[in-house]
């Protein structure tokens, strides 16, 4: 993948799209699939959406009896107790899932969090690093036996138009020097479209294709951390917490692009591409404001995107993909 294939496709969807209108005619009958954070928010809209479609749906998740009450209308669907944080239980996950399947056809990567309180995870990892990449990194990195197995697999990733905020930050990743909570987010939304990149790189010659997206501007559980103070100051709600912000989306849209990195026939042949709008995305000059769209050449970078990877197999111990 290279910068110049970030070009608009001229997809038939749009940033109104829900995920039912991405849907409609896919059948995803004997396929299975995987979505992190899967049982709320824009998780919840894609789980619901790939069972319709006739998938069968697996959901790890660290609150697995909330879990369990929210998808228990959900046919097809299991969930998995999991915790990204913890590497050892993604990799009891794995394998669990390397036992109980004999392929994997998807992997939506959409469990996250953004904007917290500095915490230090494993061997004193940043948080959101932690949980936004090297828990997905490893999950994936362990599975990917399974998504080879299928017939052309594909794994997307939730970024953020937040990865305009920096660059993967070589000199001192982890933030030992001062901690900055949206830098820290960007830089986690920056590891994901990077992950994507080198992915698809990896995996295109066993029919493996990956993407990451940003899904657009949505009141979710993504908030949480966040005081209500701070999201009425920055214009998204108002005081009694009633969403204002412009060009804000129901969960159901902002599932569509990832649906539709999932399904759409279009992105036959193609990967490591960032998405918006149900629409590849362009590249955006580096003073372009974030709400304006697009994707930093940075976050799309193929020798970026192989360094990363090699960061994260010396951090996690993940099984290298040849």
């Amino acid at each position: 993948m290279t910068v110049t294939e970030q070009q608009p496709l001229g997809s038939p969807f749009s940033a109104t799209s829900t995920a039912q209108d991405v849907l409609t005619d896919i059948d995803l009958s004997g396929a299975t699939a995987l979505v992190t954070g899967g049982y709320s928010g824009l998780g919840l809209a894609t789980t619901r959406g790939l069972a319709a479609a006739g998938a069968r749906v697996v959901v790890p998740a660290r609150r697995p009896v909330e879990a369990r009450a929210v998808l228990a209308d959900v046919d097809g669907c299991a969930v998995i107790p999991m915790d990204l944080a913890d590497l050892g239980s993604v990799r009891a996950v794995a394998a669990r899932i390397g036992d109980s399947l004999d392929k994997l056809d998807l992997v939506m990567a959409v469990a996250g969090v953004m904007a917290t309180p500095e915490r230090r995870v494993g061997p004193g990892w940043e948080g959101q690093l932690a949980v936004n990449h090297f828990g997905h990194f490893a999950l994936i990195c362990a599975l990917y036996p399974l998504l080879a197995a299928a017939d052309g697999a594909r794994v997307v990733v939730n970024s953020s138009a937040g990865h305009t905020l920096t660059d993967i930050r070589r000199h001192d990743p982890h933030f030992r020097t001062g901690y900055d909570k949206w830098l820290a987010y960007g830089q986690a939304k920056t590891a994901n479209a990077l992950f994507a990149v080198q992915l698809d790189a990896l995996g295109r010659n066993d029919g493996v294709r990956a993407f990451a997206l940003h899904p657009g501007k949505i009141i979710t559980g993504l908030q949480r951390e966040m005081t209500r103070q701070e999201q009425i100051d920055r214009g998204w709600i108002d005081e009694h917490g009633t969403v204002i912000g412009a060009d804000f989306k129901t969960p159901a849209q902002g599932a569509a692009t990832g649906l539709w990195a999932a399904t759409s026939p279009l992105l036959d042949g193609r990967g490591g591409l960032y998405l918006e709008d149900c629409e590849v995305a362009r590249v955006s000059g580096p003073d372009t404001p974030m709400d304006d769209g697009g994707v930093r050449a940075y976050a799309v970078d193929p020798g970026s995107a192989a360094r990363l990877w090699e960061l994260s197999v010396a951090a996690t111990g993940a099984a290298p993909i040849l």
